[in-house]
């Protein structure tokens, strides 16, 4: 249930913004006293995106500092202030990049508005740590179809990043990346394809070619390959088709040998396995690894191995993500395509999980006994 309004609250002659458009605000949030709307269509969205959330925690970020005589508590006022702005920053961008991967794209604006809004209090306007936040307020735009949006977004990103000499690459990779999207949804698939490449470049570079980071710019640029359907055009010493078979198994492995140490992890300290994985990478795997395995009759007519290893691998984002029926689902569709390879040494790990997820479902459905 989102929080009241209160239409009374503004003091007259004194201007207020709105939270979600920046335009003049006569409506205000009853709880915190510090945030305020134009409407309230704009109160109820941000409600449900970040506000909720954050609420309490705007109080002692907007309320004016109190005087302090002594230099000493001004600087310890400050050092509070800055690293509660860091938290706010940090759970906004978390929140809005939840919902981007959720595809909840009107519900991401607000949350990745006040994550650029808590970075430009930190840092400024013209500092490259506000780059994130325009790659998400571009991404949520894409989603909602708005692309002139989203281009001025990665303009202003862009222009930060030329005016940073020592740019880390990092944050090369997410430009790139966030570039080739806009590229792909304008079905500019040649500069899509160059975004992809210098993010895979630099993805690599940093965190290495074995990193999940690393795969989804494989991923990416795989998905370019299947929207420009070339087969019939390429025909140098690797056409499209196995192009894209490549980097499909580039994907899977990477992401394969991640997801079999995050098991390796829940075997070990099984009380604590939600640790081993967030909401944020178990989106992100589950819609690469769901994509490669809707693709892959049609596209990439893969050898049993490929889709054995794709199988488990989504039996064990499922497993993780304490879904335990789809789960046993694909560990069987793995184990009935690790029988069709000639040597797999999967089978063992697929028939531990197979068991693992069948314990699971079996103390699921047990009715706990209460003695009276």
């Amino acid at each position: 249930m989102w929080t009241a309004i209160n239409p009374l609250a503004n003091p007259k002659g004194e201007n207020k913004w709105c939270e979600i458009c920046q335009k003049t605000a006569y409506l205000q949030c009853t709880q915190c006293h510090v945030t305020f709307y134009c409407n309230v269509a704009h109160q109820q969205a941000d409600w449900n995106s970040i506000h909720k959330k954050v609420c309490q925690l705007l109080i002692p970020i907007r309320t004016p500092a109190p005087f302090h005589f002594l230099q000493a508590d001004r600087d310890c006022h400050r050092k509070q202030t800055q690293k509660r702005l860091e938290h706010l920053m940090n759970l906004s961008h978390t929140e809005a990049k939840g919902r981007v991967l959720g595809e909840k794209y009107e519900e991401a604006l607000p949350a990745a508005q006040l994550s650029l809004c808590c970075a430009k209090e930190l840092n400024g306007s013209d500092a490259v740590k506000l780059v994130p936040a325009y790659l998400l307020l571009a991404e949520a735009n894409m989603g909602l179809g708005s692309l002139s949006e989203a281009e001025s977004c990665l303009a202003n990103a862009e222009w930060t990043v030329m005016r940073a000499p020592n740019c880390s690459r990092v944050i090369l990779h997410q430009l790139h990346r966030t570039l080739g999207l806009l590229h792909t949804a304008k079905r500019n698939y040649s500069s899509a394809l160059l975004h992809f490449a210098n993010d895979v470049y630099y993805a690599s570079q940093e965190l290495g070619l074995k990193s999940v980071v690393t795969a989804r710019g494989y991923f990416l640029m795989a998905n370019v390959f299947m929207k420009q359907e070339k087969l019939d055009i390429a025909r140098s010493l690797y056409s499209e088709h196995v192009c894209i078979f490549v980097l499909g198994m580039q994907v899977i492995s990477t992401w394969h040998a991640h997801l079999s140490k995050l098991m390796e992890c829940y075997c070990l300290k099984e009380n604590q396995a939600e640790q081993c994985i967030d909401d944020v990478q178990c989106a992100e795997a589950n819609q690469m690894l769901s994509a490669l395995l809707e693709n892959q009759p049609q596209k990439l007519n893969p050898h049993p191995a490929y889709s054995a290893m794709l199988s488990h691998s989504l039996a064990m984002i499922c497993f993780l993500c304490n879904n335990h029926i789809r789960a046993l689902e694909f560990g069987r569709k793995a184990a009935e395509f690790s029988k069709q390879c000639e040597q797999s040494n999967l089978s063992e790990s697929i028939q531990h999980l197979i068991q693992q997820a069948e314990t699971h479902l079996t103390s699921e459905q047990t009715p706990s006994i209460s003695n009276n």
